[in-house]
């Protein structure tokens, strides 16, 4: 019995010490992602028109960011002013009415084509090979999005309820699809904070102090079996993870419909979006993103960009602290309406 006992132990402890190692070795194989990065850049989604190559030299890269515009306006148009009212605002209605809030103090989006992998980018997207998002001429799917551009450039829009302004007008997600699923740099603020834990990658992003906390899981399979219930209709949808090699993989589905509306990469309540964030070196991680959705686009589609490591502090991103916009709008909307209708 003793022997037995003795051989028992022996092999349970053996048995142990490969699951510990195995346990090792998977976590030395998986990325380290934590640290602070940003993904700041002047290339778009799509290519820009006349632009056939993906990789252009450094000399081309800087004369397509140089002509690049900014939040709509070409270069050197952000400062230059336009008549204005008595009391020195935009006119009313004006081409410049929302863009003037933007002056070249606060605009930050970089000043290079987003740098992958060593080569510069004229789009984020990288298949379809024409760098152009393949949608469908008749989309099987309603996703009823809204033109908020409009608004943006006239400051006219909506003004029925607080309901009727768009997400990033009350704070509740960045706009210019900064936290994603298809996590891209917009006009300032595109720092981000990766926390990696045994169980969990919380990606907290600081426009607009968004946090993603997405699960890992030993693989794909086991990540699906634990998605959340689909009446969750979640902010950045339902994300869930797992490791291949030296790649985190996050599968999200079923985002907030209302978001959707208002995203540049929007998917219809079947569409999935798949990431994959691999550490090509120890300043760089090689960010893609999938979207594969038949409601809406003719094939698959691929971005590419990169988060690159950064000294930047991350900032508290406060959106309603002191902000007097939405009581304002919405004042200045009923009083419009009772003059309206004394008249």
């Amino acid at each position: 019995m003793a022997i037995a006992s003795n051989l028992t132990r022996t092999a349970l402890t053996a048995a142990f010490a490969l699951l510990a190692s195995s346990l090792v070795t998977a976590q030395e194989s998986r990325p380290n992602l934590s640290g602070i990065y940003t993904n700041m850049s002047l290339t778009n989604l799509s290519r820009p028109e006349g632009v056939e190559p993906l990789v252009v030299d450094e000399n081309l890269a800087q004369q397509i960011a140089n002509s690049t515009p900014i939040a709509g306006l070409d270069p050197g148009e952000l400062d230059e002013s336009d008549a204005e009212s008595p009391n020195g605002a935009p006119p009313a209605g004006g081409q410049d009415f929302g863009l003037r809030g933007y002056n070249s103090f606060w605009v930050d989006p970089g000043s290079q084509l987003a740098h992958v992998k060593g080569e510069f980018r004229t789009s984020y997207i990288i298949d379809p090979p024409n760098g152009q998002i393949p949608r469908l001429a008749e989309p099987l799917y309603d996703l009823d999005r809204k033109n908020f551009g409009y608004r943006y450039l006239t400051g006219i829009g909506d003004s029925s309820g607080p309901e009727a302004l768009p997400l990033a007008e009350r704070c509740l997600i960045g706009f210019g699809n900064t936290a994603g699923p298809g996590m891209m740099g917009t006009l300032y603020n595109s720092t981000y904070q990766f926390v990696q834990t045994d169980d969990y990658v919380t990606i907290v992003v600081e426009m607009a102090h968004d946090a993603r906390i997405i699960p890992t899981f030993s693989s794909a399979e086991e990540a699906r079996e634990n998605r959340r219930p689909d009446v969750f209709e979640q902010w950045f949808g339902d994300s869930v993870g797992w490791y291949e090699g030296d790649t985190l993989v996050v599968e999200t589905v079923n985002i907030r419909p209302l978001q959707m509306q208002q995203s540049s990469v929007p998917i219809s309540p079947t569409g999935t979006i798949t990431e994959r964030f691999t550490k090509f070196s120890p300043t760089e991680i090689v960010y893609q993103f999938i979207v594969d959705d038949s409601n809406l686009y003719s094939q698959p589609w691929t971005a590419e960009l990169s988060f690159h490591a950064t000294e930047d502090k991350m900032y508290e991103y406060a959106c309603h602290e002191g902000n007097y916009a939405m009581p304002g709008i919405l004042a200045g909307a009923r009083r419009a309406e009772m003059e309206a209708a004394a008249q």
